[in-house]
């Protein structure tokens, strides 16, 4: 199945490369199946006796090969790039966090804005930039830090609130991917990316309101809590398509390098969550 995910869509994503992991056009050492004990200790040679019993148990008792010997993605190397591009992303934050006057945001709209062009240029990106990915995460995080420290200084305690807010979102949505509550089939993606243009849409038709002086009413009141719900909820439907995706793509063994584009969409979607779990709660606590 094909992703609909904007970051996961690309040709030439989460795909074998040629003559990858057997599956090229050239025979491997060992046979068509690219024996992976061919050339190796236990490979018999031309004319060699075979292998003892010894040999044969700790050739077949022995580790596995990891992600490095089959140059395959695995669910560990996406944890550990996430964990790579998040640590980047709230070490920004941080340094804007401590850096930055709470009331300055030109510098936080500027770094927002740069942001969202190195994440349209890694989305649109055939290839996989791990830099470009880190550059992204560190922009981001710099601009979310300014913006929470801000909104922390009005109502204390926001940030940690939004944070935990978004660990429950993604452990919710993991525990219903995983126990297959929730399938990511193509009428449920044909809908939710519907309503995500729509909602994207209404959005901006918003800022362009505000921007002449006008206010919808859409990130206040009760209709902003509805809309606050809408976009969470849309995040939810986000990580669920970043969770097929990556499924998918261990299965079909995708090159490791494809963890960082991995990465990066699990990023962008928590990014998405935590922003409109922020405007939730502000909207929540109101004057407090």
């Amino acid at each position: 199945m094909r992703s609909s995910n904007p970051v996961f869509s690309r040709e030439g994503s989460f795909t074998r490369e040629p003559g990858y992991a057997g599956f090229g056009t050239t025979a491997q050492a060992g046979g068509p199946y690219g024996n992976p004990y061919a050339g190796g200790p236990y490979a018999q040679q031309p004319g060699q006796a075979p292998l003892s019993d010894e040999q044969l148990y700790e050739m077949y008792n022995g580790p596995s090969a990891g992600s490095l010997a089959t140059g395959r993605m695995t669910l560990d190397d996406v944890v550990a790039r996430t964990a790579m591009t998040l640590l980047t992303l709230v070490a920004a934050g941080a340094v804007a966090w401590f850096a930055l006057p709470f009331e300055n945001f030109g510098v936080a709209i500027g770094a927002s804005l740069v942001a969202m062009v190195v994440g349209l240029i890694v989305s649109f990106k055939r290839s996989v930039s791990p830099p470009l990915i880190l550059l992204y995460a560190a922009l981001e995080g710099f601009a979310l830090g300014a913006v929470t420290h801000a909104f922390n200084t009005m109502w204390p305690g926001i940030a940690i609130q939004a944070v935990l807010g978004t660990a429950a979102v993604f452990a919710a949505m993991l525990v219903a991917y995983k126990s297959g509550k929730i399938r990511v089939t193509p009428k449920y993606t044909r809908i939710g990316i519907a309503i995500a243009m729509g909602f994207v849409l209404l959005m901006l038709i918003n800022v362009i309101a505000m921007a002449f002086g006008a206010d919808l009413g859409l990130r206040s009141g009760p209709l902003g809590i509805v809309v606050g719900l809408i976009g969470i909820g849309l995040g939810a439907f986000f990580l669920s398509l970043d969770f097929a995706a990556i499924e998918e793509a261990i299965a079909q063994g995708a090159p490791q390098k494809e963890a960082w584009r991995a990465a990066f969409g699990l990023t962008l979607s928590l990014v998405w969550i935590y922003v409109e779990m922020l405007r939730l709660i502000a909207i929540l606590r109101g004057d407090d």
